[in-house]
């Protein structure tokens, strides 16, 4: 897959521009808070990932605009070109289209479109809470297979109906409730084993990929490895039931693939506590390289590289090591310290007050 063009209409810091992208690497230099990032989110966007930096849909929107809006045409693996455009007003729903046909849900744009991210943030995938390591997989579960895509978001529908029934019911449960709750339980157990599944596929997949990757770009042996942690033993139908009581005090699901955890070590020992930062760090690189390798061996699409500013995080020695370690294909990286002496790039863009020029390196 490739970005062919991007443009932008107040989105963000850009009331309108417009960029052409390569085959190869393409950078975006400018000075921190100049609208470097703001490019690599919205092509964030176009795959489907929403704002990559969290941000509610309202901060995407240039301050006194109604509506942002991104078009781009993608060019997919086989050659085909498609055209995406999404508008996101202020007030209202989102409106997305490919090749003028409407999508009902974001996560579609994810079998147009797939991206790699790379940002200062992923040190929180090792530091940060579960949630986070969670969505990493997801993603990359839904990258692996176009099956996978709507799996996160059927759970998180039914963990909304379910958690909305046992708040209603105020602690005392009648047969109609027990009844409905019985429902969504097996819903719930159904699809939510579907989607363990298939987190656990990928992680055993990735196992070698990981480490690998790990001692690439640390220059070091540390047998980097991720595993799985349930918050329940044995058929998720049965542990539903075994914390009904509880689940019903306190008004939400407290056990499932929502509350489950990827638990990250390098050899023994868990990154998260054990790890010093430069070596979290390394980890952090090495999680997105290792979800990557397993979607492209997949054979399913080749990513698009997106690197925002993450040089300016790491050593000359990790950041030509993660130069070297990057698969063949498409990036497009921003700095605001210069390039490392390693890099090559096809196409170089300076950014000032939101403003795109095309120059030199």
């Amino acid at each position: 897959m490739k970005i062919r063009t991007l443009s932008l209409v107040d989105w963000r810091s850009y009331e309108q521009t417009s960029l052409s992208f390569g085959d190869g690497l393409t950078t975006i230099i400018g000075e921190n808070g100049h609208g470097k990032t703001n490019v690599l989110e919205a092509i964030g966007w176009l795959a489907g990932i929403g704002s990559f930096r969290r941000a509610p849909d309202e901060a995407l929107v240039r301050v006194g605009a109604d509506a942002a809006v991104i078009r781009s045409t993608v060019e997919a693996d086989d050659g085909r070109e498609q055209l995406i455009e999404i508008e996101i007003p202020r007030i209202g729903r989102n409106r997305i289209q490919v090749n003028r046909q409407r999508l009902n849900r974001t996560g579609d744009l994810a079998g147009v479109l797939q991206v790699t991210v790379f940002s200062p943030d992923d040190l929180d995938l090792v530091k940060g809470a579960p949630a986070l390591r969670r969505g990493w997989l997801d993603l990359a579960v839904a990258s692996r297979h176009p099956k996978n895509i709507s799996l996160r978001s059927d759970v998180e529908r039914i963990l909304k109906q379910r958690n909305a029934l046992l708040r209603g019911v105020h602690g005392k449960l009648d047969i109609d409730a027990a009844f409905t709750l019985d429902v969504w339980d097996s819903k719930l157990a159904e699809t939510g084993e579907r989607l363990v599944a298939a987190r656990l596929d990928l992680l055993d997949e990735m196992t070698t990929t990981l480490a690998g990757a790990y001692d690439a770009v640390a220059q070091a042996a540390a047998h980097a490895t991720a595993r799985y942690q349930a918050s329940w033993d044995g058929p998720l139908v049965d542990a539903l039931a075994a914390n009904r009581d509880l689940d019903i005090r306190r008004g939400v699901t407290t056990v499932g693939p929502h509350r489950d955890d990827v638990v990250l070590s390098l050899g023994a020992m868990p990154a998260r506590t054990h790890a010093s930062q430069g070596e979290q760090r390394s980890l952090a690189l090495a999680l997105r390289l290792a979800a990557d390798g397993v979607v492209r061996d997949a054979g399913v699409a080749e990513p698009v590289l997106l690197l925002d500013d993450v040089f300016s995080e790491l050593d000359a020695n990790r950041a030509g090591a993660l130069l070297e370690a990057l698969p063949a294909g498409q990036h497009i990286l921003t700095t605001a310290a210069g390039l490392p002496p390693a890099a090559r790039p096809e196409n170089v863009v300076r950014v000032h007050d939101g403003v795109l020029t095309v120059g030199e390196r």
